[in-house]
């Protein structure tokens, strides 16, 4: 009986986030990671790296309301303190378009950012010497109806 010893290199995570917040495969950056505007394609037209097991969840939502709301509100205390004469109905206007402009922007840049770092660290399956997560399912009975 013998053995495969398979030695993966290890993978550059700033590559790799930069390249997901690019939209493009962490792990070629050639072929797009998305092939709508969230949606995560199961694989790389380029090189074939399968990134349907990434597990991106709630993360990128968090992060990007976390990202906006600072630069929006150093934005709105900014603007305030050079200039407090601006009527309210300007701020009104201003800050809602640009808050929602920016998480559109920023939200699949972040998500594909932390699809690159979970390829990097080899999380939820990016890992070719990890069991597939199949085999840890548990088998349930069929039940009688």
């Amino acid at each position: 009986m013998t053995t495969q010893s398979q030695t993966v290199s290890p993978r550059d995570k700033w590559q790799a986030v930069k390249r997901g917040f690019m939209g493009k495969c962490p792990r070629c950056g050639e072929g797009k990671m998305f092939h709508a505007y969230l949606k995560v394609s199961d694989a790389c037209p380029a090189c074939g790296e399968a990134l349907h097991h990434h597990r991106a969840d709630d993360a990128p939502p968090y992060m990007t309301i976390f990202v906006v709301g600072h630069i929006i509100g150093a934005g709105m205390l900014i603007v305030e303190e050079h200039n407090d004469a601006l009527p309210i109905w300007i701020h009104a206007t201003v800050w809602p378009i640009l808050t929602l402009v920016l998480c559109l922007a920023l939200l699949p840049r972040i998500k594909g950012g932390l699809i690159g770092l979970q390829w990097a660290l080899k999380m939820h399956g990016f890992d070719p010497m990890a069991p597939s997560d199949d085999a840890t399912l548990p088998i349930t009975a069929a039940s009688p109806t």
